[in-house]
């Protein structure tokens, strides 16, 4: 597959990335915007694709006939700033039936809510346009592990795939996997563990994987390796790039400013296996810092494509035959010093 070139690429970010600046320790520090300022914003940033959870789109209160009139009214304001939804995602984590988690609590009723709440998030994303349903299981697991049967709770994670890939035949459903927060260990924590559940499926061809880097970071592991694996796989269907410093809480940082090194290898994995040539969005997932004053709480958006658009130059114009040469040659210390000149840009 030919390497990906910069106009392969295209670039979301989802409504919750321009925020009031609250966290767990603390309120808002920010006034709010209204979804359409949002839209402007992004827009005007080079944003082409909005990411969406069910409720930013339709409240789950609403009939089927409010959640069509509202959904496609959204559907039109995002047709009036030459805007596509990239995917639709159901949050199934906040609602009090779902403090057990939606998809693997012991209460069989709060399952049956998860999956009502899944079978929903198609039917909003087919008003918007979209095929795309990314599963953040983010409440299955347990804070506790004797509270719950393990092996059950594989079989309802494929239960739930199962249920929205019947639901609708042609809409794709990608896992976003993450090791802990909000629960303490979470079922299905790395893309691997998702990936061997992907086969399991009724259609196996429909499911994949969209990997936050933060996420594969808590998890001990290397994002760009997480996305090789997932790219050998013909499974790496979207990403949420960010940045994290350590084995903290998701932090959520400006993608490339923990770690300007494992950002660039992010990068030059998708360009090397041609990222962006079939569809598939740069998705970033990055908050601004609480201190950000309000007029400028959308910088963090700027910064981290820009780093993306930075490192993919430099992927694509870094010389190849002198990489492979240091390789061949077994010497990686030359390497070493080959790649930091060049992200030093002492090349």
């Amino acid at each position: 597959m030919p390497f990906s070139t910069l106009e392969d690429f295209h670039f979301s970010a989802g409504p919750w990335n321009i925020h009031t600046g609250a966290d767990p320790f603390g309120p808002e520090v920010r006034d709010d915007r209204d979804f359409a300022a949002k839209l402007k914003m992004l827009k005007d940033l080079g944003f082409d694709y909005v990411q969406f959870h069910d409720d930013d789109v339709v409240p789950d209160s609403a009939s089927q006939a409010e959640l069509e009139q509202i959904a496609g009214d959204m559907r039109k304001l995002l047709d009036s700033e030459g805007m596509t939804a990239e995917f639709v995602a159901p949050r199934i984590w906040e609602d009090p039936r779902t403090i057990d988690g939606a998809i693997t609590s012991n209460d069989p009723a709060e399952r049956a809510y998860g999956i009502r709440r899944g079978k929903r998030s198609v039917d909003i994303a087919n008003i918007l346009g979209c095929d795309r349903i990314v599963l953040w299981p983010a409440r299955e697991g347990t804070y506790i592990r004797e509270a719950k049967d393990a092996v059950a709770a594989s079989q309802q994670l494929c239960d739930f795939a199962n249920a929205l890939l019947e639901y609708d035949p042609k809409i794709r459903l990608l896992g976003e996997m993450k090791p802990n927060e909000p629960m303490d260990l979470m079922y299905l924590p790395t893309t691997g563990h998702f990936l061997a559940l992907v086969y399991k499926t009724v259609d196996p061809d429909r499911v994949g994987v969209l990997i936050e880097s933060a996420h594969a970071i808590l998890a001990g592991l290397d994002p760009a390796d997480e996305m090789a694996y997932a790219l050998w796989h013909g499974k790496l269907w979207g990403v949420h790039l960010n940045d994290q410093n350590g084995l903290k809480f998701d932090q959520d940082k400006a993608f490339g400013t923990a770690n300007l090194r494992r950002a660039f290898n992010q990068v030059d994995v998708l360009v090397r296996n041609g990222y962006g040539q079939n569809g598939e969005i740069i998705g970033l997932d990055v908050k601004a810092m609480r201190t950000q004053k309000f007029d400028r709480a959308h910088m963090h958006l700027k910064n981290s494509k820009d780093v993306f658009l930075a490192l993919a130059d430099l992927a694509l114009s870094i010389d190849r035959s002198e990489w492979q040469a240091l390789r061949d040659a077994r010497d990686y210390e030359g390497l070493d010093a080959f790649i930091m000149k060049q992200l030093m840009g002492r090349a």
